[in-house]
């Protein structure tokens, strides 16, 4: 399994708003896409700004592939997103998951 992990920033008063869209799916459709496992979606509050990680969780790299193109590190953000964040990472780290226990059916 793979984790594909990526961050964005918004400032106070755009953090609740932009976390509303990442509810119910953190991407448009993204449930239905084959190869897909889940997500975490984690805010935090910085000094002047929160802190959004999200951890999609697939099967392989030719399953992110299928989603996010060739150059499958590049970071999906939906034009209509962008504008609750103030900066964000332009790649996504991708990671195997070595072990998750605890996680219902990930052991």
């Amino acid at each position: 399994m793979i984790a594909r992990t990526w961050h964005g920033y918004a400032k106070p008063e755009h953090a609740d708003a932009y976390e509303a869209l990442l509810k119910p799916e953190v991407l448009p459709g993204i449930s239905k896409v084959k190869g897909y496992r889940g997500a975490y979606l984690l805010r935090r509050k910085l000094e002047n700004e929160v802190e959004f990680i999200t951890i999609l969780l697939w099967d392989s790299i030719d399953a992110i592939r299928a989603v996010a193109g060739e150059d499958y590190e590049t970071a999906v953000v939906p034009e209509e997103r962008r504008k609750y964040l103030a900066r964000y990472d332009t790649k996504a780290a991708h990671y195997e998951v070595a072990s998750a226990q605890g996680l219902g059916g990930m052991e």
